[in-house]
């Protein structure tokens, strides 16, 4: 967002101070502040800004904050802090989790994902919990809380939270003050940082007293949801499915989640479903075979890696990536991309959810499966959809008995239609998505865009389609863009 206001008075800061950190007493009758808030000219700037050209967008975020502040305040009350803090993301993100900033700090809270990851944040291919608006909210819960243990003040503290707690150190130990104020004065602090508190002071008074400031917020619904535990990579459309409920919706609660899977090197991940959905869910999945869970994912070869050791990351067999990916030669070269099991059992499975064309076909009466290198009895038995044990019994196989590539086994199907149809026909999604709305948008200096696609989580074509832009196409500083997100990503 533009800064507002670079006026830096600090006998003002001190002579108009509203309420001291405790929230004993109440500002204009109105609600109590449980951090320090001042009303000088810088504060005022703000004020005067969001209430004209940023008033649109700071409508939005008003009406966005029903969803997460009632989240938010209990779990910065679980941890011992003043629960206006909630309002820091307001101004870092208007409480989007999708945002994404020029410096590619990420989420709600706008963590960069060296802090991130120092709180607890995992962030991969798989999964970026910024944007996981329960954890990332502990995160910086931890995060606030040491800040204000290094400088026993909520104003250094928010500073700290944007320019970094170096930076503001180095600045008092130069200035020989701790006092805010007087340190915004000098030349020390970024003007961002400069600019950080008055305005986290402006959206505060304003978020608490929109009324007074001429805003009637329509509050989204505050955020509920149901917990299941996940303890394999699964995929969401196969979880849509089993849940009744639309891919939409599931990545709409879910909006850590970067590839359409739980993420891989979870035990057991926590992932939420809509209110109510719990039940049927848990009742349909249990159903479910257990190799239609498996996920392929592309794996991109790094430098120094071969099939063997991906094989081994992946818990799988050289085979199975051979067969997979049709791959002849011995060698494979950085660079390429290689499909790989996601389940932690799939040398057993893999190889099923792969090879569609080797369905047996009924005959009269039987049928025959020839046996391809890789196979087990246990993979063979899901793709076929009989008990395993039927299987050793129709071909006199003891249970030690192992099976060899080229060997033909006997197989009595109970159904002309294929389990790996029917697996199929779960992960397809005849459901809509959440409607998306339309959003002009004013290019702001230094956006691409590459950053307005992971801002609004858009692709970069669909972006170039709804504006008529080449591919050599440039955008500028005051231009105006159609976009099509959804009401979270706005």
């Amino acid at each position: 967002m533009p800064e507002a206001g670079d006026e830096s008075d600090r006998d003002d800061a001190i002579g108009d101070e509203l309420l001291e950190s405790g929230g004993e007493a109440e500002a204009d009758g109105g609600l109590p502040y449980d951090v320090p808030i001042v009303l000088n000219a810088s504060v005022e700037s703000h004020l005067d800004y969001f209430n004209t050209r940023g008033r649109d967008r700071f409508h939005l975020w008003l009406n966005r904050s029903g969803r997460y502040v009632p989240l938010m305040t209990q779990i910065f009350r679980e941890n011992g802090l003043p629960e206006d803090l909630v309002f820091v993301s307001l101004i870092e993100s208007g409480f989007n989790p999708y945002a994404y900033s020029r410096s590619h700090a990420v989420g709600a809270w706008q963590f960069m994902k060296g802090t991130g990851r120092k709180y607890g944040l995992r962030i991969d291919s798989y999964i970026d919990e910024r944007r996981d608006v329960v954890k990332s909210t502990h995160a910086a819960a931890a995060y606030l809380k040491d800040l204000y243990a290094m400088f026993n003040s909520w104003p250094l503290a928010l500073a700290s939270y944007n320019g970094g707690e170096g930076r503001v150190g180095r600045a008092m130990k130069r200035t020989n003050t701790e006092d805010f104020w007087a340190l915004r004065a000098t030349r020390h602090l970024h003007p961002e940082t400069q600019n950080y508190v008055p305005k986290f002071m402006a959206a505060t008074i304003i978020a608490k007293h929109p009324e007074k400031y001429g805003f009637a917020p329509q509050y989204e619904k505050p955020l509920v949801y149901d917990e299941v535990v996940i303890t394999r990579p699964t995929d969401l459309r196969v979880i849509a499915k089993m849940a009744s409920v639309t891919y939409g919706e599931l990545k709409h609660l879910n909006p850590e989640l970067r590839q359409g899977v739980t993420p891989l090197g979870f035990k057991d991940y926590r992932l939420k479903l809509p209110v109510g959905t719990r039940g049927v869910f848990e009742q349909n999945f249990s159903k479910l075979p257990e190799w239609s869970k498996t996920v392929w994912m592309r794996h991109t070869i790094r430098r120094g890696e071969t099939l063997s050791s991906i094989a081994r990351r992946f818990g799988t067999s050289t085979a199975v990536l051979r067969d997979m990916n049709q791959l002849s030669g011995r060698g494979i070269r950085a660079g390429a991309t290689v499909l790989v099991p996601t389940g932690p059992d799939s040398t057993q499975h893999a190889v099923v959810t792969a090879r569609t064309e080797r369905r047996p076909a009924a005959s009269a009466g039987k049928a025959t499966y020839r046996v391809r290198r890789g196979d087990t009895l246990w993979a063979i038995s899901r793709e076929v959809d009989v008990p395993i044990g039927d299987l050793r019994a129709w071909n006199g196989l003891g249970r030690r008995a192992a099976i060899r590539s080229g060997q033909r086994l006997v197989l009595q199907p109970k159904s002309d239609q294929s389990a790996r149809v029917k697996a199929a026909d779960l992960t397809s999604d005849t459901t809509p998505s959440v409607k998306p709305q339309r959003l002009t948008y004013r290019v702001k200096r230094g956006d691409t865009l590459w950053s307005l696609s992971r801002n609004f989580n858009v692709r970069i074509s669909d972006i170039r389609t709804w504006n008529g832009l080449g591919r050599t196409s440039a955008i500028r500083s005051g231009q105006r863009l159609v976009l099509y997100v959804n009401a979270e990503q706005s």
